[in-house]
């Protein structure tokens, strides 16, 4: 075997090794983000969230936006929410796609669109956990009375031509 060969696999291994030890810190990370958040310590829980957000996570996303929404830890920002809310939402994060739904409903941080809040709040209420899947249904269904016929389809055409993409 040459040392070419050699040095190759070394740094295959240095690499895979490297990797391996990022994603437990990458997961600490945001366990800690989590507890601080939960603490209601906003401040510290952003300055841990929004590295990680950054990096795609659709955790530290969703939970960045509402705290832009709801200016905990940091300024109240609608359209920040909005985009943080997409981000995640477009991985497939339902409590970021029920968010991004009342957003889109209320016209806070983007254009008040009934067919894409529908869009959102359809996706989320599939997708979401049962004990607070009743709850999203039932805001759904209060977006959709606001509905015609025809924007009742585009927004259910929306939601079914929809799939998850995850950031890089």
């Amino acid at each position: 075997m040459c040392g070419s060969t050699r040095r190759g696999r070394w740094v295959l291994l240095m690499i895979g090794l490297v990797l391996a030890l990022a994603a437990p810190a990458h997961a600490q990370s945001l366990g800690r983000g989590l507890s601080a958040f939960q603490r209601q310590d906003y401040v510290t829980a952003s300055r841990i969230l929004i590295p990680l957000a950054e990096r795609g996570n659709a955790a530290a996303q969703s939970h960045l936006g509402f705290l832009f929404e709801t200016g905990r830890g940091v300024p109240q920002n609608y359209t920040e929410a909005a985009m943080w809310y997409r981000r995640a939402a477009e991985q497939g994060d339902s409590r970021a796609q029920y968010s991004l739904g009342l957003l889109y409903d209320r016209g806070q941080g983007v254009p008040q669109d009934i067919v894409e809040a529908s869009k959102w709040l359809n996706l989320s209420t599939a997708a979401a956990p049962p004990r607070v899947r009743e709850a999203r249904a039932r805001i759904r269904d209060v977006v959709t009375t606001k509905m015609t016929r025809g924007e009742i389809a585009q927004a259910r055409l929306r939601a079914l031509e929809w799939a998850p993409s995850r950031e890089h």
